[in-house]
């Protein structure tokens, strides 16, 4: 069985190091996972005046996200919380009320960061809000990188072996919660929140 995971990079920078990192992951992961990336760039700035008829491109993240397994969210960190991209499209998708996207569904949580603290603080603010959402979040390993561009090559690999092993450790957990989160309640099968 494979596992269709859509992934948000939570930075709109054509130079960001979060995109690096999700090439990076999705090079390392388990086989039994395919990934697709869940575009966030042409959203409006969500308004609830919007609910009765929404735009083109909140449908179609909907539908990108109802057509995943599991999602991974791959963020950096702004003034200490997510990028306000990042969260207009968690707020598109969580709309209108009773129609939320994540309900029930299989998410993880990861961000790269140049500082020490490898976006801590934002990912537990992200967690916050997946919370609220319902997402069926996976709670550990917990990872929190200090990017380094010598760890990854340019066909997106991840060229530090020692890099490269935590990532894909994490994969692989994240690869088993989705097992265990899909056994217990199939995509589709709660109540939206």
């Amino acid at each position: 069985m494979t596992f269709k995971v859509g992934y948000f990079v939570g930075s709109l920078s054509s130079t960001s190091i979060n995109r690096v990192l999700a090439h990076g992951l999705i090079s390392v992961s388990p086989d039994d996972l395919e990934f697709f990336e869940i575009p966030i760039r042409d959203l409006p700035l969500y308004s609830q005046d919007f609910d009765a008829d929404y735009p083109r491109e909140a449908l179609a993240l909907k539908s990108a996200i109802a057509g995943a397994d599991a999602v991974l969210f791959v963020t950096p960190e702004y003034n200490r919380s997510i990028p306000g991209g990042l969260k207009n499209a968690i707020d598109w998708a969580s709309r209108p009320w009773g129609q939320n996207s994540f309900d029930h569904i299989p998410a993880a949580v990861i961000g790269a960061s140049v500082g020490a603290i490898g976006t801590a603080l934002a990912q537990q603010s992200l967690r916050g809000v997946l919370s609220f959402c319902n997402a069926r979040q996976m709670t550990a390993p917990e990872a929190y990188i200090q990017f380094n561009p010598d760890d990854f090559d340019e066909d997106g690999g991840v060229s530090n072996p020692r890099t490269a092993e935590f990532l894909r450790s994490f994969m692989g957990e994240f690869r088993d919660h989705i097992q265990r989160v899909l056994t217990v309640l199939p995509r589709g099968a709660g109540a939206a929140s």
